[in-house]
C-alpha cells in the first residue's frame, strides 16, 4: 500500500516554522499563483490537510538552463519550495547523492508512493537507435521516462525541449530528440515551454499543483494559461513607439538608443504568447526586449 507522505505544515512544524510563518508563506504562495485574496483560506486548508508531492525532475537532452532559471525564482523563495514545501527526491543537478544511492532514491520513489508523485522533465527525449544518444545510469531516457511515467500523478514539461523538441529536434534532427507529449500518454501534462521558463512562471506551477492537488487551466497547446494567454507584444515596454511608428531601423541607430520598437528587427513578440513583458526575469529586473534584443518567439512550438 502506497504511504502517505507529510502535509507541508506537518514539515514547517518539524522544522520549527511558527504559524505565523505558515501564513506568511501561504500569502506568498497565492501571490505566486495569481490567486485573489478570498482563495487564500482554500490554500491556507490545502497547505495544512494535503500531503507535500514527492517529485522526480529528470534532466535528458539539454543544456540545464531550465534549473538554472528555476533557482532564480523569486516569488515565493525557491529555497522554500525545494526544502519546505515539497520532497524532493530526485534531480540530477540539484541533490547530494550521486550513483547508485541517487537512482536508488528514484526508485523508491516510484515504489513507495504510486500515483502520488510529480515527474518533471526538462530537456527532450531522443528515440533514435533505441534511444542510445541519451543515458543515465545505464539506461536510455526512453527507458526512464516510461517507467517514471507509468505512476505519476502528473507531468511537467520544463521548457521548449521538453514541451517542442526545441534545437536539438531542428531538421534533420539525428538523434530523433521527441517531446514528451509524444512519448507519454494517458497522464496529465503541463506545458511550460521557453528556452528557458521564467523562473518565477515555473514556481508559480509547482505551487499549484501543490496547493490544489490539480493541474492549471490550460490553453489549447497544453500551456498555462495564466502565463501564455497574452502575446508578448501586448505588453510590451516598447509597444507605445510600435503604435507610434517608430522602430529601430539598424543596431545602435538612434532609434536603439531612444528604446524604439525592435519589429523591423526581427523581433517576434507580435507572436509569442509568454509572460516575459509582466514577470521579468531575475526578480522582475528585465526581459530581452527591455534590454534591447528582440523577442526570439522561445516559447512557440516551431522554436
Amino acid at each position: 500500500m502506497a504511504q502517505q507522505p507529510r502535509t507541508v505544515w506537518q514539515d514547517m512544524q518539524i522544522r520549527g516554522y511558527s504559524r505565523r510563518d505558515f501564513n506568511k508563506l501561504c500569502a506568498l504562495m497565492a501571490a505566486a499563483a495569481g490567486l485573489e485574496s478570498t482563495a487564500l483560506p482554500q490554500l491556507a486548508w490545502a497547505l495544512e490537510h494535503k500531503p507535500r508531492p514527492p517529485v522526480l525532475w529528470f534532466h535528458f537532452q539539454e543544456c540545464t538552463c531550465c534549473s538554472e532559471s528555476f533557482i532564480r525564482a523569486s516569488h515565493p523563495l525557491v529555497a522554500d519550495i525545494l526544502l519546505d514545501n515539497i520532497s524532493l527526491d530526485y534531480t540530477n543537478t540539484l541533490q547530494a547523492a550521486a550513483g547508485d544511492q541517487a537512482e536508488a532514491a528514484a526508485k523508491m520513489t516510484m515504489e513507495k508512493y504510486p500515483g502520488q508523485y510529480l515527474m518533471l522533465v526538462e530537456g527532450s527525449v531522443p528515440v533514435g537507435a533505441d534511444g542510445v544518444y541519451c543515458c543515465v545510469a545505464g539506461r536510455t531516457a526512453l527507458d526512464i521516462v516510461k517507467e517514471a511515467a507509468a505512476g505519476a500523478k502528473a507531468l511537467v514539461a520544463w521548457g521548449s525541449c521538453a514541451s517542442n523538441g526545441c534545437i536539438q529536434a531542428a531538421n534533420p534532427n539525428p538523434t530523433g530528440a521527441t517531446p514528451l507529449h509524444q512519448i507519454v500518454s494517458g497522464k496529465p501534462i503541463i506545458k511550460v515551454p521557453g528556452c528557458p521558463p521564467i523562473g518565477d512562471v515555473m514556481a508559480a506551477v509547482v505551487v499549484h499543483l501543490l496547493a490544489f492537488d490539480r493541474i492549471p487551466q490550460l490553453d489549447a497547446l497544453g500551456r498555462p494559461k495564466a502565463f501564455y494567454s497574452k502575446r508578448v507584444h501586448d505588453t510590451c515596454i516598447r509597444r507605445a513607439s510600435y503604435d507610434a511608428g517608430l522602430f529601430v531601423e539598424s543596431w545602435d541607430d538612434e532609434g536603439a538608443r531612444r528604446g524604439y520598437c525592435l519589429y523591423k528587427m526581427g523581433c517576434r513578440g507580435p507572436m509569442t504568447y509568454n509572460a516575459c513583458s509582466v514577470t521579468r526575469w531575475n526578480g522582475g529586473t528585465s526581459y530581452p526586449i527591455q534590454s534591447g534584443h528582440g523577442c526570439i518567439g522561445c516559447s512557440e512550438e516551431k522554436f
